[in-house]
């Protein structure tokens, strides 16, 4: 059995990113439709279901490779700002972040020095500010 899907498999696009990620969203409207009840949600999760099997299944390698591509650019637009935001969130622990009114340029201070003189290292703007 295994040797006829494989056979059957040869030249097929199979499973990639954007697959996992179809499959996920299809497996969580399908979660949702059974505690809403709702069949928009049943009716969702079916679609995406075709969908998925039909980019897995698809013989155009070419089609299927660019719309992964437009979906890794996306997720990884996403991943990157969760990132940042979470960088920033610990790093708000200990320092406090200004911006230069100049520039725009982030500056990072240490907590608790008092009010001291910030110099911009990139245009070299001084300002005053409380860490």
């Amino acid at each position: 059995m295994k040797e006829k899907i494989t056979r059957f498999m040869i030249g097929r696009y199979g499973v990639d990113q954007f697959n996992k990620f179809l499959l996920g969203s299809a497996f969580g409207c399908m979660l949702v439709s059974w505690f809403i009840r709702n069949g928009v949600f049943h009716t969702l999760a079916l679609a995406i279901l075709v969908y998925c099997y039909y980019r897995m299944l698809s013989k155009n390698h070419n089609k299927r490779y660019q719309e992964n591509m437009i979906y890794l650019k996306y997720y990884n637009k996403v991943k990157m700002s969760v990132l940042k935001q979470k960088n920033y969130l610990i790093q708000s622990k200990e320092y406090h972040i200004y911006t230069c009114s100049n520039c725009k340029q982030k500056i990072r201070i240490p907590r608790g020095k008092g009010k001291i003189s910030i110099t911009c290292p990139k245009c070299k703007n001084e300002f005053i500010k409380k860490s």
